[in-house]
């Protein structure tokens, strides 16, 4: 293992540290766990938005705290869910009177803590919250009627972020923030790659083995399988891949607008990102789908994982809205149109 690290006990503790010192007037930690982030600036009367996973993926899940978008975020180690304690912390700090809504990615640990935190939250202190779970990775099985979200969150969730954050921004109560999060997650589409593993630090050696010259594709930010290894393909043959099922999973079609998110899953030059955006548009084109906005970049990482994943976020009037409000936190900012 090759780190730029003290020790890996050490390693989550320091990198929050970090960040409260790099950003102090944006940043603050609820009590004294530095693992409870919230948005140093408060805005009374405001639904909370809170958010949680674990390390190892940033930006997310932290970096969206901020204005117009998220107003705490409970951290667990790299690749652990945070505690229902956290969570409550978070939820009390960012409470402003008119509840608060919680969006996460759809993994089992996070599902129960959150849910715990949620009901002490209640019962406690009689603090209000909804829940949205967001699942939108196509490699992962979608579900069948009657059943809850099977599929992973993952860099997508982004997209809920911005749009749940500018709701609550502009004063919508808690059961409306909660519709446009909804809304935004039932437009979501992502698919990823995997060229490398990654490293855990308290692991201390590669999550996964994969051949130099293989891919997979559909592999999680954990590391979970994906839907097909193989040899590596050139850029434009990876993006045909893994556009066709997000494109036909939504479904889209002629005349429809999206968002697109080109990420980079955390040792991906940006150059070859563009590279990727680059077939993607065309793609699109080819299609006749109009991209209203993209972003390309670092937005949901797995460490040092080489890779990326396109999401695309079909978009109408209401959800365009939101997206071009104005947003600052550490990690993003849009000065909003």
């Amino acid at each position: 293992m090759k780190k730029i690290i003290n020790t890996p006990e050490r390693f989550i503790p320091e990198m929050l540290e970090g960040i409260y010192a790099a950003h102090p007037q944006e940043l603050a930690h609820a009590g004294e766990d530095l693992h409870c982030l919230v948005n140093a600036r408060k805005h009374a009367g405001k639904v909370g938005l809170a958010t949680g996973g674990g390390s190892g993926h940033l930006p997310l899940f932290l970096g969206y705290v901020g204005d117009g978008m998220l107003d705490g975020c409970a951290i667990g180690d790299v690749f652990q869910s945070p505690s229902p304690e956290q969570m409550l912390a978070v939820t009390r700090a960012i409470d402003q009177g008119a509840g608060v809504l919680y969006i996460y990615g759809n993994y089992n640990g996070d599902i129960f803590n959150f849910d715990m935190a949620a009901e002490m939250a209640d019962f406690e202190h009689d603090i209000r919250v909804e829940s949205v779970v967001a699942g939108e990775d196509v490699a992962s099985p979608a579900a069948q009627p009657g059943e809850p979200n099977r599929r992973r969150g993952v860099a997508g969730i982004f997209f809920v972020y911005k749009c749940a954050g500018a709701a609550a921004a502009a004063g919508l109560p808690l059961d409306e923030v909660k519709r446009v999060a909804e809304k935004a997650c039932a437009n979501v589409r992502t698919l990823g790659v995997a060229l490398s593993s990654c490293t855990v630090p308290k692991v201390g050696r590669p999550s996964f083995e994969i051949a130099d010259d293989e891919m997979e594709i559909g592999m999680g930010i954990h590391g979970e399988p994906g839907i097909r290894r193989g040899k590596l393909l050139s850029a434009d043959e990876i993006v045909d891949e893994m556009a066709a099922p997000v494109l036909d999973d939504l479904p889209l079609k002629a005349d429809d607008e999206v968002a697109v998110l080109i990420n980079g899953l955390g040792g991906t030059p940006l150059e070859e990102l563009y590279v990727m955006y680059r077939r993607l548009a065309h793609i699109l084109q080819q299609r006749g789908i109009r991209v209203y906005h993209s972003y390309v970049g670092e937005y949901a990482t797995s460490m040092e994982m080489a890779g990326a994943s396109i999401s695309l976020m079909r978009v109408d009037k209401e959800l365009k809205g939101y997206l071009d409000a104005k947003a600052d936190t550490p990690f993003f900012k849009q000065f909003g149109q």
